[in-house]
């Protein structure tokens, strides 16, 4: 169940940050409300998961993932693109994220 939520917090903290860029500097209400609620949330979501999971653990996988999919939606959503060191990087932070979830010890204690 922690590992969910976790899941949970870094699909709040991506909409928390999407939010933010379309809310242009907290001038759109509607988008700087959700940025409020969703970053409360992902918060809220991450302390319950740091009862389970260690918190080097889940920073990094929350952060690494968190990169990721803000990645991937200012692709999609903002017409962002990336070169290809920046893509690279990104492998390798999903990479270490496997890593961590398939061979530490760390994040099963």
């Amino acid at each position: 169940m922690p590992w969910l939520t976790l899941t949970f917090a870094i699909l709040a903290e991506t909409i928390g940050t999407t939010a933010l860029q379309a809310s242009q500097q907290f001038t759109r209400p509607l988008p700087s409300l959700i940025v409020v609620i969703s970053y409360a949330i992902a918060f809220y979501l991450l302390a319950l998961a740091l009862k389970s999971i260690p918190v080097g653990i889940a920073y990094a996988i929350w952060s690494g993932l968190g990169i990721v999919f803000i990645a991937l939606i200012g692709f999609v959503a903002f017409n962002q693109r990336l070169d290809l060191p920046a893509l690279l990087g990104m492998g390798l932070i999903l990479a270490g994220i496997v890593v961590i979830n398939l061979f530490s010890q760390a994040a099963t204690h």
